[in-house]
């Protein structure tokens, strides 16, 4: 193994903390890359990974030599990106995730031009509404929706912005009545999305007033959340890209529509070291652009 490819095949071993999932990210196996870590020691006359029968740990010197190894990286792949842009060429493995609903609703669509815009691009995307660690599950970018994002070292790009209200089914307010104020909220069950900066407490824009839940339902997909509300489960809050079709056939109506749940955003999170990449930088530009052409357009 040449000393690039074990540079990289080490930062896999310590951003994964195990051999075995190292070796599995990048099709080896884990005595090739054990014997590899063993010849770099010998070279280097010490030890870099600490290992017991159930833990590793970086030793000092694995750490610096880990810290250099980014930074060499990171130098390469900018001068291998500057490169292909002047010859235009994008092309290798992305590893991408996303949050479910908007992947199925809003990214599969935008997919296949991209795909042939690119067709050097190998992609590989993955759904997970849960906030997850890009580093350990080896992504080159993540999409968000959020109200915002705590500070760490991955680099943001706020990239769309996502509007908010409540809904109900037409069937629903039939044969409950629809809330006139934020008091009357507190008659109706409310269905309440799992993994939102905080499910059980929102404030609508215009008021500081907080919304008064009685959360009958919690669930884990907005996809699931916008089906039991047409399918009048109760009230609950949307973002526009699964709120609007649904709005538009009339499935759902909004509810209190002189108030607005505070805009969530749509953020591009990548990695400081592969911030400048090439391939993902194209992508979240593809997106971008479609994204402020629709909302232009609509």
């Amino acid at each position: 193994m040449d000393k690039l490819t074990f540079m990289r095949a080490y930062c896999r071993i310590v951003e994964r903390g195990s051999f075995a999932k190292a070796a599995d990210d990048l099709q080896v196996s884990p005595a090739l890359l054990s014997r590899d870590l063993k010849l770099l020691e010998d070279s280097l006359g010490c030890a870099l990974i600490a290992r017991t029968t159930r833990r590793m740990s970086l030793t000092e010197h694995g750490r610096v030599y880990y810290e250099e190894a980014l930074r060499i990286l990171a130098d390469v792949e900018r001068s291998e990106d500057a490169v292909r842009r002047a010859a235009g060429q994008i092309c290798g493995r992305l590893s991408v995730n996303a949050p479910h609903s908007f992947g199925v609703t809003v990214l599969s669509a935008r997919l296949p031009e991209f795909l042939e815009r690119y067709p050097k691009v190998e992609l590989t995307l993955s759904f997970d509404d849960r906030v997850i660690d890009m580093i350990e599950g080896g992504y080159d970018l993540t999409l968000r929706i959020r109200a915002a994002l705590p500070d760490s070292g991955l680099i943001a790009r706020e990239i769309a912005t996502v509007r908010q209200a409540l809904f109900a089914s037409p069937a629903y307010l039939a044969q409950h009545g629809a809330p006139q104020t934020l008091q009357d909220l507190s008659l109706h069950p409310v269905v309440g999305y799992l993994h939102a900066d905080d499910p059980m407490a929102s404030t609508l824009k215009g008021t500081e007033e907080a919304i008064p839940q009685h959360a009958r339902l919690q669930v884990g997909s907005s996809l699931v959340l916008r089906d039991l509300l047409i399918s009048s489960h109760g009230i609950g809050a949307l973002p526009d890209f699964l709120s609007n079709p649904a709005e538009r056939d009339g499935r759902l109506v909004r509810v209190l529509p002189q108030h607005m749940l505070p805009s969530r955003h749509l953020y591009a999170v990548t990695a400081s070291r592969r911030g400048t990449d090439a391939k993902t930088l194209a992508f979240i530009n593809h997106l971008q652009t479609a994204l402020a052409s629709e909302r232009d357009d609509s």
